[in-house]
């Protein structure tokens, strides 16, 4: 059998994949299994910030491979915490302290669980504990039941009803509407930058900015979830901070670009005081209170602290801004009229595509059918929601393949234009 028959006897068909198979990547560059080369503006949906097989990466992997895998988090793990250090001084810039898990998902459901902890520890005047987080319409904040509760898209919640309770879904920008939706029972607020999964809509920071003075006004948690945006893809190594850099979250979630490809993610809470006695917010999560058995282990700790150390050490995050702003003016500049603008921020950056010039089979999405093509002409990149096309390159692409890649945009979206 070959791979796609495999696939179809062997692997749950929980995924459309796309009919190719990729067997070698190299920087921004990936190959299938027919030798097609393409240029990578997908990245393992922002995760190969590095591109692939980072010379740092794959040295830092293979050197703790062969020294200590993984252990128990019983343990203290040399490697886990100066990957928290580093985070916290040199990312975050806050006092705090890191859980690590293994996905955006996970990480995403610990913030859930510490704003449940904190309801518990700053009820309601009546002793009740608040419980209710508010989050956005089109938000994506993970696929298990907790964080998919949290998701404002219906569509991925068909057939698992029921969803956990505790969760009401918001517009996005709109600060009346948040404010009036606060009750006694709210505890927190849980937002992304920018909405990479339904349509690359970024905060802005007016209503960053409002919902911080919200979260002081109603004794609320400002939560952040940078699963998709944070790192360095927004233009700053930390997605809320190229949005409203005054803001200060009281918790953020990662994955994705944390281990550039290494399977690792991790959530960040403040170490503020919450109470008269002094007592940190960070401490409400005491022993017993949230574990993982592969969590923050030596190999992926490795990784994740050489992927940190070469975004920050080579400016990949003001890299980002620079190359972003030169492409969204770029693709404006050609006035094509299936172009709907660009949003985004940094290298997180969506096409809106005009649904009227675009044909699509029924069960296919535009943005599907204009990913197919870019694919086809050997540009792999991706859809948000159904009329975005996403580019999310790695952090250190050079300007020559975003030439390229704005070079295969550009024929492939003529194309559409009658």
């Amino acid at each position: 059998m070959n791979t796609e028959e495999k696939f179809n006897q062997y692997v749950l068909h929980t995924y459309g994949r796309y009919p190719m198979a990729a067997v070698r990547g190299e920087g921004a560059r990936l190959w299938d299994s027919t030798g097609k080369c393409y240029l990578d503006f997908c990245a393992g949906i922002a995760t190969c910030v590095l591109g692939h097989c980072h010379p740092a990466v794959t040295q830092a992997l293979q050197k703790q491979a062969a020294t200590l895998v993984h252990c128990s988090n019983l343990y203290q793990i040399p490697q886990q915490a100066d990957l928290a250090e580093f985070i916290v001084t040199k990312c975050v810039e806050r006092p705090g302290k890191v859980f690590f898990s293994n996905s955006g998902a996970e990480s995403n459901d610990g913030l859930i669980k510490v704003a449940r902890r904190y309801g518990h520890r700053r009820p309601q005047p009546d002793g009740k504990p608040r419980f209710e987080v508010l989050t956005f319409n089109k938000s994506f904040h993970g696929r298990t039941l907790g964080s998919m509760s949290a998701t404002g898209q219906d569509k991925i919640k068909i057939g698992f009803d029921p969803m956990l309770p505790g969760f009401r879904h918001l517009p996005f920008n709109d600060l009346e509407t948040a404010r009036e939706a606060i009750s006694p029972e709210t505890v927190a607020f849980l937002l992304e930058p920018v909405q990479g999964e339904g349509g690359v809509n970024s905060v802005t920071p007016e209503f960053l900015r409002g919902l911080a003075e919200l979260c002081r006004e109603h004794d609320l948690l400002l939560l952040i979830d940078e699963v998709q945006c944070g790192f360095g893809r927004c233009g700053n190594i930390m997605g809320w901070r190229a949005v409203a850099p005054d803001v200060e979250p009281d918790g953020v979630s990662w994955a994705k670009a944390l281990g550039g490809g290494f399977p690792i993610g991790g959530f960040w809470i403040s170490d503020r005081a919450i109470d008269e006695s002094g007592t940190e917010l960070s401490s409400i999560m005491d022993p017993g209170s949230h574990g993982s058995t592969y969590g923050g282990n030596p190999l992926a700790a490795t990784v994740s602290l050489a992927v940190l150390r070469e975004v920050v050490s080579e400016g990949l995050p003001e890299r980002a801004h620079r190359l972003g702003t030169e492409i969204r003016a770029e693709i404006e500049s050609w006035n094509l009229p299936v172009v709907q603008g660009v949003r985004g921020l940094g290298l997180l950056l969506g096409i809106g595509l005009n649904p009227e010039m675009v044909d699509a089979p029924e069960g296919k999405t535009i943005a599907s059918v204009v990913v197919e093509s870019l694919r086809q002409e050997g540009l792999l990149s991706v859809p948000a929601g159904p009329e975005t096309v996403r580019l999310l390159p790695p952090l250190n692409v050079s300007e020559e393949e975003v030439q390229q890649a704005l070079a295969i945009i550009r024929r492939v979206l003529k194309t559409y234009v009658k």
